[in-house]
């Protein structure tokens, strides 16, 4: 079953589970309906008979129906229509249980109580109808003892009916907040995932190239270097396979010292001078992975899209610094999906990332913490 929002209807599990115990509840109370239609055959119409048998069937159609109507209806008023006919059709059996047809409004106080009327509206009503009850049996001369006992079943009965629902109705909730969360999990962990094999991939393949378009020339060339470098292209791919395969399992680390190992190698391969920290000590230890993926995307941008003949990078407590000489912000990974990764895992982390010109009149990536 579903619960409705505004014009949306959200499936939220354990209503039909509660749809169901309602109508086995539901089935079991009517057998308090059974003195009434006792009562109503001991006079001497069958007409009369039938006429109020028909009464009652129609009164526990409409109780049985009462729950699956409230929880398909978004309106409060109508939620409100099964109490007012349950009470309309009690009254009608006035002619033959004259002031005993109030053995029946405990069924028009649960109808309401099970309606999602609101606590407030359901705290006045129910204690109304039960003083109603009482009023109407001391008007008419009924036993003061049965009097009481009706109006108290009434009044407590009701009130159990309205707490159960509403602890229903907060397990409901509970499990759809349950549900949102588990989307959302699920949502950042794709997010996650996609971004680390982003950067794996952009990195490792952009070396790759490198070094495969290193290896072509060597070989034109004749030169025995070659072997090396495809060696080196073999061992960087199951490298990359590795690391796919770890971060699809959230179990890859990212280490500042190893990422600027890699880039030192990556770098060279390209033709470009390094310059880079030959400690990373001063790195807190919370940051050292943060700074190993920025160092990862911002050499792998250097590498894939500046063409510089240069690159410094600069550690300290405080920030991590990657600048070069090429074609500077204007560049297109200015705004492309690595440094929008990057964004993303520096915000969540608490960071700040700054992009811009750098003092070497290429590309600056700066991230503070």
């Amino acid at each position: 079953m579903s619960t409705t929002t505004g014009p949306e209807r959200t499936r939220v599990p354990g209503r039909r589970p509660f749809r169901r115990g309602w109508f086995i509840g539901a089935s079991i109370s009517l057998i308090w309906t059974f003195p009434v239609l006792v009562e109503l055959w001991e006079g001497p119409s069958v007409a009369g008979h039938l006429v109020g048998t028909a009464i009652i069937v129609v009164f526990a159609a409409v109780f049985m129906a009462t729950v699956p109507y409230a929880r398909v209806t978004t309106s409060r008023l109508r939620r409100l229509l099964p109490t007012v006919v349950l009470f309309a059709l009690s009254l009608t059996l006035l002619p033959w249980l004259g002031t005993d047809v109030r053995w029946m409004w405990t069924f028009v106080g649960v109808a309401f109580a099970v309606s999602a009327m609101g606590r407030r509206t359901t705290w006045l009503f129910v204690p109304a109808l039960s003083a109603l009850s009482f009023v109407v049996g001391e008007a008419m001369g009924a036993d003061a003892f049965s009097n009481v006992v009706n109006s108290a079943i009434i009044l407590s009965i009701s009130i159990m009916m309205f707490s159960f629902v509403e602890n229903i109705s907060t397990l409901e909730r509970l499990r759809a907040a349950q549900e949102q969360i588990a989307e959302l999990a699920a949502e950042r962990e794709r997010g996650r995932v996609a971004r680390d094999v982003h950067d794996i991939l952009g990195h490792s393949l952009t070396v790759i190239t490198v070094k495969a378009e290193l290896a072509g020339r060597l070989m034109d060339a004749g030169s025995p270097a070659a072997r090396d470098e495809i060696a080196q292209i073999e061992g960087l791919s199951r490298g990359a396979l590795a690391d796919v395969r770890a971060t699809v399992h959230g179990y890859r680390g990212v280490s500042i010292s190893g990422e600027l190992a890699a880039a030192r190698a990556a770098l060279e391969s390209a033709g470009v001078s390094a310059d880079l920290p030959g400690s990373t000590d001063q790195v807190p230890a919370d940051r050292r992975e943060l700074a190993g993926w920025v160092v990862r995307e911002a050499v792998t941008n250097v590498v894939r899209h500046s063409g510089a003949s240069a690159c410094r990078v600069r550690l300290d407590n405080r920030s991590i610094e990657v600048v070069d000489d090429g074609c500077g912000p204007a560049s297109t990974a200015s705004t492309g999906s690595g440094l929008t990764g990057l964004r993303e895992r520096v915000e969540t982390s608490g960071a700040r990332l700054t992009i811009g010109r750098s003092d070497l009149g290429g590309f600056k990536v700066k991230v503070a913490w």
